[in-house]
């Protein structure tokens, strides 16, 4: 009993010595964290090779998602996958992408949709093969206040724009595992950081959304090969946001979908785990860290997104 209490004794002070010793080594690997990220700003960046890469984006007959798919071509995708309900869309994006000499193929697929998501899931494997590159990009807004809401509407949001990410990733990612070669996108919204009103049901859904995507990404960092990128974006000028006004559009202009997609392929190359488009929404992350609500409050008056939903008719 004497000798057991003894070794306990030991092993505990051991086991302080080890914490002890992570400590200390933990702010060196954050200076060389820091100095590591600081270098790829300035020297080139091994870029990802897309020419072997099968890449499924969902909401790809439009918007954002169209540009996606021209852009992934651009860089020699091997094979571009559209997901998306509306077919009129999808064949006229994947005739483009056919156009430009990428092989391009389309399925009628609603993410919300838990069983249609393994089905067609298993429809990809069978005719195209394997999807090396998932890009979650579908999405849909309400656009009005939680009161003036109709509850099928919000279960809709919360359905295509988080639930569909779970079905999909759950249906693509555990193959990408095994090849250890894959990559998850998801096009979120610089929203799921700071919300507006008349969106609630958008931006709740692309914070959980946000959420799913940080809980993802420190889950693979053990999984060789295969990695993950969240893209937040201001405002941008598309169809599905149509009629939304910000009081000082010079100082806070919507950005242009083709320079998302050419963003965001440049992050998939590169690795990045988190893209904030423009940079200068680094700047609002750090605000609503220090700022008290009533200062934050200000800013939201100030800038109009306050009333910034007031005059959307966008697509839903």
């Amino acid at each position: 009993m004497v000798k057991f209490a003894a070794d306990w004794h030991g092993g505990g002070i051991g086991m302080e010595w080890r914490c002890l010793g992570r400590l200390l080594v933990l702010p060196v690997q954050m200076v060389l964290c820091l100095i590591r990220a600081a270098a790829c700003l300035v020297l080139p960046t091994r870029l990802r090779d897309l020419r072997g890469d099968t890449v499924l984006i969902t909401g790809g007959g439009r918007g954002i998602g169209r540009h996606l798919a021209k852009e992934f071509s651009k860089h020699g995708a091997k094979k571009i996958i559209l997901w998306g309900r509306t077919e009129k869309c999808l064949k006229e994006t994947a005739e483009e992408i056919k156009q430009m000499g990428t092989e391009c193929h389309y399925f009628i697929c609603d993410v919300g949709n838990r069983e249609e998501v393994y089905q067609q899931a298993k429809a990809v494997r069978e005719k195209v093969g394997d999807v090396t590159i998932l890009v979650n990009n579908a999405a849909v807004v309400h656009g009005k206040s939680l009161m003036d809401s109709d509850d099928d509407a919000l279960l809709k949001s919360q359905h295509i724009n988080t639930l569909g990410q779970f079905w999909t990733t759950k249906a693509f990612l555990p193959r990408m595992l095994e090849l250890q070669n894959g990559h998850i996108v998801c096009i979120n919204s610089v929203l799921a950081l700071s919300a507006i009103p008349g969106a609630i049901d958008y931006c709740t859904s692309k914070a959980s959304s946000f959420a799913f995507m940080e809980s993802l990404t420190l889950g693979l960092l053990d999984c060789p090969g295969v990695n993950a990128t969240t893209v937040l974006p201001f405002h941008t000028n598309t169809e599905m946001f149509q009629g939304m006004r910000v009081r000082f559009p010079s100082l806070f202009p919507p950005l242009k979908p083709e320079t998302v997609a050419r963003r965001t392929v440049e992050a998939v190359q590169k690795n990045h785990a988190l893209l904030l488009l423009p940079w200068t929404m680094h700047i609002l992350v750090i605000l609503k860290s220090v700022l008290p609500q009533s200062a934050l409050e200000e800013i939201h008056r100030f800038s109009g997104s306050y009333t910034c939903m007031n005059t959307f008719k966008g697509r839903t």
